[in-house]
């Protein structure tokens, strides 16, 4: 007969560890070359939106939270059809972490000197002054991304739930 020993907390914090290291490796996999990597930002086309669908998933506002301000937290599924752009914007006052659910997609960057491709699983970290970027769906298969990001009154798209502010 086998016996089961039970999983300990210490197993437990190993395997979290290890899965986030993997993350962790996954998550640079898009990241730019370090040999492209430009230390003062570039100038990049400016490009409108074509084919991008978002959808916000969640709102919290953070007005009071730890002297913050009037901000919020916003949750948004972006779908981007093939040949769809995300237009360009900037990131020098909106963090933002934007992961890739499925497909891959191709980011201009103001500090990279070539386009990087994201793939399914990869997370792009999104800040800084002089940060901007676009991104273009060059597949026949549909992509979709969730951002996170903090954003003021004036920015929260209307898709926005009404629900949770």
């Amino acid at each position: 007969m086998a016996m089961h020993r039970p999983i300990t907390t210490a197993a437990r914090l190993s395997s979290v560890a290890g899965l986030s290291m993997l993350l962790s490796v996954a998550a640079a996999a898009g990241e730019c070359p370090k040999d492209k990597v430009l230390e003062k930002p570039r100038s990049i086309e400016s490009k409108g939106g074509v084919g991008v669908t978002p959808t916000t998933l969640g709102l919290i506002h953070l007005k009071d939270w730890r002297g913050v301000g009037d901000l919020y937290l916003r949750t948004r599924l972006l779908t981007i059809a093939p040949g769809g752009i995300v237009p360009t914007h900037d990131h020098a006052d909106r963090p933002a972490l934007v992961y890739v659910v499925s497909g891959e997609i191709i980011e201009h960057s103001t500090f990279c000197d070539v386009p990087v491709l994201w793939k399914t699983g990869e997370l792009s970290r999104e800040f800084g002054v002089g940060y901007g970027h676009w991104w273009e769906n060059k597949s026949d298969k549909t992509v979709i991304l969730t951002s996170s990001d903090v954003v003021d009154k004036e920015t929260i798209d209307l898709d926005k739930p009404h629900d949770n502010m």
